[in-house]
């Protein structure tokens, strides 16, 4: 039988390997704490552990968020130790990510966020990203908090409609 420690690196192998692409650290953290596969510390441990020894790598290029997965060698191992996960979690972990890796997608890939100007006016920053660059970078200024509020909230429901929109008018 392994020690916590290492099931609960083999936990966070487990949902990488299943989530089938790079993650950036939050949304790794929130994923596992969320739906209590480990609780914050064990998975911050875990997580630290595994980028340290190799176990999972960076694939984001210099200058975008670290988004980590895990190596080939991590899962030709977990083919062998898997097992050592219970295999319930094993399931609520696969059912989860089946269900919502759309919705974990989405909190990395679409970034948002606003500040106040000195002029009363507030600045919101809508960004797309992926692993290797920012796809679309907008920056709005609104006249107001719920303006801005607003955009910052929405913005993940409706970036790839906005994204594709303004491909196909600019773009000929």
């Amino acid at each position: 039988m392994l020690d916590s420690a290492t099931v609960n690196k083999l936990i966070l192998l487990y949902v990488l390997d299943k989530m089938e692409v790079a993650l950036q650290e939050g949304v790794i953290l929130d994923m596992v704490t969320e739906n209590n596969w480990l609780n914050y510390m064990d998975c911050q441990v875990a997580l630290c552990d595994l980028i340290k020894s190799n176990l999972i790598t960076n694939v984001a290029t210099k200058g975008c968020n670290p988004r980590y997965t895990i190596t080939s060698d991590s899962r030709e191992g977990l083919k062998h130790y898997y097992i050592n996960i219970p295999s319930s979690l094993r399931e609520n972990i696969a059912e989860v990510i089946k269900q919502n890796k759309f919705k974990y997608r989405k909190k990395q890939d679409y970034f948002s966020d606003y500040f106040k100007n000195n002029d009363g006016t507030y600045t919101v920053i809508l960004k797309i990203e992926s692993a290797t660059a920012t796809l679309m970078e907008l920056k709005l200024t609104v006249q107001n908090p719920t303006k801005a509020k607003w955009l910052y909230k929405t913005w993940g429901d409706k970036a790839s409609t906005i994204y594709e929109f303004l491909l196909e008018n600019l773009i000929d």
